[in-house]
């Protein structure tokens, strides 16, 4: 009985932590949504003069509660005025094709480097990871120079190489516990059956990677959704702003509309948000994964 009693209440106590944990994670997204249908005056509270009595009367803000007005105008403001649609498009390209070229290149590296022997393999997988050992905005002023001289500054590929360059040292680091985890005899088999090197890699190597693909794509994205630095200095022209850059624009010097910047925050979390409930179980199968040895 006393077991049963010491179960129950363990058991009480970890749902209850689950639950305010998951408070935690929840109430950022709810309180960001809710800010994004409020007005400034709901927002930062305002105050009236009572035109009989002439008594001022201060109206607290509404932070946390439910909008009083929902102001559905504000997505609209964030969309035309801030030009959050066009800014959605550049991330979207920008973030695809950084993936693309961080996936190829970085799985074709980590096949090299993990099943093919070949004389200096480890000093080359050493210099990878020496990409991980450099911040990302130390970089800055020798990737500006580069860029400038081959004349990518405002286009795409001012930010699609430095992000898929810099996410490929992690992306062949996770890469390698995956691919080190298949069995060699499948290359063997397969080389036996005819295949060649570039055979084994897109027919056999490949498809046994789809939860490493989950892990280096939700990885790269993140780091090129959520990125600013590079976004600003590297772009200047509005066509081919990030959605990040667009979200700072939208503050003004003298006077700022919280609620569109609260729209164009909720439109650019919508895709991580997406892309994670589309991929939680690739995800989750990469863990199990990566932490199950030989």
């Amino acid at each position: 009985m006393r077991r049963k009693r010491k179960l129950r209440f363990s058991s009480v106590i970890t749902h209850l932590l689950l639950l305010v944990l998951v408070f935690i994670n929840i109430f950022p997204l709810y309180w960001m949504v809710t800010f994004s249908l409020k007005t400034n005056d709901e927002i930062l509270g305002y105050s009236y003069e009572d035109p009989v009595t002439g008594e001022r009367t201060q109206i607290a803000p509404n932070h946390v509660g439910l909008p009083h007005h929902w102001e559905w105008d504000n997505y609209v403001a964030a969309m035309k005025t801030g030009n959050m649609g066009q800014y959605f498009i550049n991330s979207l390209v920008i973030t695809v094709l950084a993936i693309a070229i961080t996936l190829i290149a970085g799985f074709m590296a980590t096949y090299a480097l993990t099943r093919l022997v070949w004389k200096g393999r480890k000093a080359m997988n050493k210099f990878f990871m020496l990409g991980l050992t450099i911040p990302i905005h130390a970089a800055i002023v020798p990737v500006y120079v580069m860029l400038s001289k081959l004349g990518f500054l405002n286009t795409y590929a001012a930010l699609i190489f430095p992000y898929a360059a810099f996410a490929l040292a992690m992306g062949i680091l996770i890469s390698t516990g995956f691919m080190g985890d298949i069995p060699y005899e499948l290359d063997e088999a397969a080389f036996l059956d005819g295949c060649g090197i570039w055979g084994i890699f897109v027919r056999i190597i490949a498809p046994l990677m789809m939860p490493a693909i989950a892990t280096v794509g939700i990885y790269t994205f993140l780091q090129c959704w959520n990125e600013l630095l590079f976004a600003t200095v590297f772009v200047s022209s509005g066509k081919y702003r990030t959605l990040p850059v667009g979200v700072q624009q939208l503050f003004g010097q003298y006077t700022t509309r919280w609620g569109p910047i609260g729209a164009a925050l909720t439109i650019a979390t919508l895709p991580t948000l997406v892309a994670y409930a589309f991929l939680s179980r690739r995800i989750q199968d990469s863990f199990i994964a990566g932490a199950v040895k030989g």
